[in-house]
């Protein structure tokens, strides 16, 4: 028996989030399938963190113990070969038995895109949020400007317990072009609230389109006044990347120590 990590992408689209619900179709179940019928037999894997409905990943990170015979690329092959078309193992390895990715990771990066088009365009329609007029990049990455840091960023979501901090780390958080009418914006911090990079990107948005100005935006995260209710819309936001730590052990007696943490 070891513990293997997995980074896992996947399209959003279908899934109502990655966390099981009963046999509502989500990321963890059809994962937890794939790997059945494989020879799997624990109760649960364990994942970085938890995306909602119609947000995607490109690096979202989980860990299960499984008793493999073969190579680690045999178990990647075999694992895509029994998932859905929606759903895809980057890469796998074995890792240390105490190794548990939501509390030994250190940062998460996640990446919002926009497009900018008069009319829909159906190849990118699911995976970035139509804005149209183009949006202006110095006034977004000026807005972007004031997330860096450390700060109480209550007005911009809620803590997954009840009562628990808001304040946060902002490591990086920035606007670039990616694409002839494709924007993105990448934001990395140690955690994030629920619906906090979602609420960042609308209200960046307006300050862009001169509807918040930056002043106000700014007072958001120095004094946490909340002044417009409203999120981006989901389908947007991908799970990028997270780093980890390995000196933090983890045992099944402390698995219930912290929430199972939503970073949207």
């Amino acid at each position: 028996m070891a513990r293997y990590q997995v980074i896992l992408a996947y399209d959003g689209t279908e899934f109502c989030g990655f966390q099981r619900q009963g046999e509502e179709r989500t990321v963890q179940l059809v994962v937890e399938e794939a790997l059945r019928q494989i020879g799997w037999q624990e109760k649960t894997i364990y994942a970085a963190g938890r995306t909602d409905t119609g947000v995607h990943a490109s690096g979202q990170v989980i860990a299960f113990d499984l008793n493999w015979r073969h190579d680690v690329d045999v178990l990647l092959r075999a694992l895509n070969a029994n998932l859905p078309g929606d759903v895809s193992v980057k890469r796998a390895e074995i890792v240390d038995d105490n190794f548990h990715p939501r509390f030994q990771a250190r940062f998460r990066s996640y990446q919002y895109r926009i497009y900018s088009d008069a009319e829909r365009d159906p190849f990118l329609d699911h995976t970035a949020w139509r804005v149209f007029p183009e949006l202006n990049l110095d006034l977004l990455n000026q807005a972007a400007a004031n997330l860096i840091g450390r700060h109480d960023f209550s007005a911009f979501g809620t803590p997954p317990q009840k009562g628990g901090s808001t304040i946060r780390m902002i490591y990086r958080a920035e606007w670039e072009k990616t694409g002839l009418n494709v924007i993105s914006f990448g934001v990395t911090g140690t955690a994030f609230l629920y619906h906090m990079v979602r609420r960042m990107v609308l209200l960046q948005v307006q300050v862009a389109q001169e509807r918040l100005s930056l002043e106000s935006f700014g007072s958001m995260v120095r004094e946490q006044k909340i002044l417009a209710p409203g999120l981006a819309p989901a389908h947007g936001l991908f799970l990028a990347k997270v780093g980890f730590t390995r000196d933090v052990q983890w045992t099944e007696q402390n698995s219930s120590a912290a929430p199972f943490e939503t970073f949207l």
